[in-house]
């Protein structure tokens, strides 16, 4: 950034993420960002980790997000409003501040409704490198909203996936989905049912949007040695897979304390064993062992794949000038005399 003003804070509105991410192309954006994730799994023990502090209410739910690597300090707001599609609202919006940790002065301001969607794609596109069949390229996406194309793009430029079985209980969306990546690359199929979703698919990814207990994924539906992207359960209550998927499966999460509240695994007994995503990437212990096995990336959604994305942002804006700077900080000219900061402003003339 050109700027050297303390009071000045980078802004990305959405307006400059989207030419942000078009600028720099979307399969670029998202393999780029893959790589700020990975490395950030693989420092994983460096940061600090908590469950997300969340707000419920009948209605939806309100999150705060943090983390820290010791040098940075991020957050991410976001809420969670089925309901609001009926209303022609997002289900999801969020934005997020990356800070030093040094002078505890905000480093960049953003939102980050698109760039969640990037980085829950590029996330889920990272593990599947990890856990996926060799070779996969044939991929189930049960759920086609706001999410699906995002996931479609990433699993394409990650892993080489370019067959899409689409399904959704509303037609409408699965055609927005087969529309909105017309001419990417795909084999596009709209299916009828799961269950014909998932016929000959090696990956299969659920991501759907309402908040309760349902049974998207049934046990009969899933065979031996595919991957399950199971990105829809993210908060108490809301679940997407059968029981039974969950103890012939050998599952993957991001952080245990979270996943057993938020993830599918709520469903399980507090102790049942589950592998830590992190230790994966970091070559600490083994992903996929065999043809046969049943692997479940149980996704929430955690904050340091948010932090991720932050870094990922800031660290383009020098080279594109897609932001815009916001007067954010009080900056007197002496740091102790911040009411002869409001006394001077009140004898300037006015604009």
């Amino acid at each position: 950034m050109t700027t050297a003003k303390l009071n000045i804070v980078p802004f990305v509105s959405v307006d400059r993420m989207m030419k942000l991410v078009l600028a720099v192309g979307v399969e670029r954006f998202l393999t780029e960002l893959a790589g700020y994730i990975e490395d950030d799994f693989r420092r994983w023990e460096l940061f600090d980790k908590t469950p997300r502090i969340a707000s419920h209410s009948h209605d939806g739910v309100i999150e705060l997000m943090p983390t820290s690597d010791g040098q940075l300090y991020g957050f991410k707001y976001v809420n969670g409003h089925p309901k609001n599609m009926r209303q022609g609202l997002q289900t999801v919006t969020a934005f997020g501040v990356l800070a030093d940790v040094g002078s505890g002065y905000p480093m960049l301001l953003t939102e980050m409704t698109i760039l969640t969607a990037l980085r829950t794609a590029a996330t889920s596109a990272v593990v599947a490198r990890h856990l996926a069949p060799r070779g996969a390229r044939t991929m189930a996406i049960i759920g086609n909203g706001a999410q699906s194309e995002f996931q479609a793009i990433a699993f394409k430029a990650l892993t080489g996936v370019d067959r899409l079985r689409l399904y959704d209980i509303d037609r409408s969306a699965s055609l927005k989905c087969a529309r909105n990546l017309a001419g990417m690359g795909f084999d596009i199929t709209i299916c009828e049912t799961g269950q014909e979703a998932v016929e000959g698919a090696e990956i299969i990814t659920t991501v759907t949007a309402d908040k309760q207990s349902a049974t998207i994924l049934t046990d009969n539906m899933v065979g031996s040695g595919v991957h399950i992207n199971a990105v829809g359960g993210d908060c108490p209550g809301k679940t997407e897979l059968h029981k039974d998927i969950l103890l012939r499966s050998d599952i993957f999460v991001e952080f245990p304390p979270q996943t057993r509240i938020e993830g599918e695994i709520q469903q399980l007994e507090s102790d049942h064993p589950v592998t830590e995503l992190w230790q994966v990437i970091a070559g600490k212990t083994q992903g996929r062992r065999d043809a046969k096995q049943i692997t479940l990336f149980d996704s929430v959604g955690f904050a340091i794949e948010d932090f991720s994305a932050l870094r990922y942002v800031r660290d383009q804006l020098q080279a594109t000038g897609l932001y815009e700077e916001l007067d954010l900080l009080a900056d007197p000219d002496e740091p102790r005399d911040l009411f002869g900061m409001l006394l001077r402003a009140a004898m300037q003339p006015a604009a």
